[in-house]
């Protein structure tokens, strides 16, 4: 997933990802994740201050297990400060 600033500079970014139980979120990269209480959202801060120029951009990946399901991840709300 690619984060990018607007036309302004941003200090820092969370976005989030839900997935379709029994899914799970196996990996992660570039990011620092955190699961609300069924475990099937996700939350993504960036790792180190999430400072982004403006029209710069970040990206950061996550590998789900299907566990059976071959329901896609849900992008969720995105948040910049």
């Amino acid at each position: 997933m690619t984060i990018t600033a607007g036309s302004a500079a941003i200090s820092t970014w969370t976005t989030t990802v839900t997935v379709t139980s029994p899914q799970k979120v196996s990996s992660t990269w570039n990011g620092t994740p955190t699961w609300d209480s069924s475990g099937s959202v996700m939350t993504m801060k960036p790792s180190g201050n999430g400072s982004l120029a403006a029209g710069a951009s970040t990206s950061f990946g996550f590998t789900v297990m299907k566990n059976g399901s071959t329901a896609a991840p849900v992008l969720g709300s995105c948040t910049a400060s």
